[in-house]
């Protein structure tokens, strides 16, 4: 059998850190969070691997250096409140969870939504609110949030994720075409919005009013 805490340290140790993930708060998490917990019986083998895996619904888990890129980028506080776009399997969302005060975790597929929160209940994680929803159009009643992190592309920025910022607020999603992506960090700040290209990336397309109208 796998001894998994040997596997996250490794993991941090090899894929994080000599990638350029330098926050302390980030790797610690990362350090903790237990992976396998999140990853389909079949691939529990590769639960440390660099690379996504399937979870079912034509979704993915994200390969750990991206979901530990996009949580560094959003200048995570412990006071933030944060929406999520795509709960997926839940490991982000766990993520976000131990580094901020609360979480609004929103997902299209109810299987993967209740499996997630299983989870998270078994995990004793208690400050996530959970959405069956269309993600490209946020969480309007629970606005402003400090952060918002996408985890699926869209062919451009959601404008009402952009309003739905906090001034100062940060949003972190994948933009371009169905099969090849920005990675793209942006800050509101008086109104103006910052942009920033991280890198290149391939995600699940999200779909919606403001994402693609279907998944190819």
């Amino acid at each position: 059998m796998n001894n998994f805490n040997t596997l996250r340290t490794k993991m941090v140790k090899e894929q994080l850190i000599p990638r350029g993930i330098k926050d302390k708060r980030t790797l610690k998490v990362f350090r903790e969070v237990p992976r396998e917990l999140f990853v389909d019986d079949k691939y529990l083998d590769n639960s440390y691997e660099d690379h996504p895996l399937p979870i079912g619904n034509g979704q993915t888990i994200s390969q750990p250096y991206i979901v530990a890129l996009m949580t560094e980028s959003l200048s995570l506080s412990p006071t933030d409140k944060v929406l999520e776009i795509g709960t997926g399997s839940g490991y982000q969302t766990t993520i976000l969870a131990k580094m901020c005060r609360e979480v609004y975790s929103i997902e299209r597929f109810s299987g993967l939504a209740k499996k997630a929160e299983k989870v998270l209940e078994d995990l004793e994680i208690k400050n996530v609110t959970f959405k069956i929803a269309d993600g490209s159009i946020g969480w309007e009643e629970q606005a402003p949030f400090d952060a918002i992190l996408v985890a699926a592309s869209a062919p451009r920025v959601p404008e009402p994720l952009l309003e739905q910022l906090n001034e100062n607020g940060r949003l972190v999603i994948p933009v371009g075409s169905m099969y090849s992506q920005s990675l793209l960090r942006l800050v509101k700040k008086g109104g103006v919005i910052e942009r920033k290209d991280i890198c290149g990336c391939v995600f699940v397309p999200m779909v919606g009013k403001y994402g693609w109208t279907n998944e190819r």
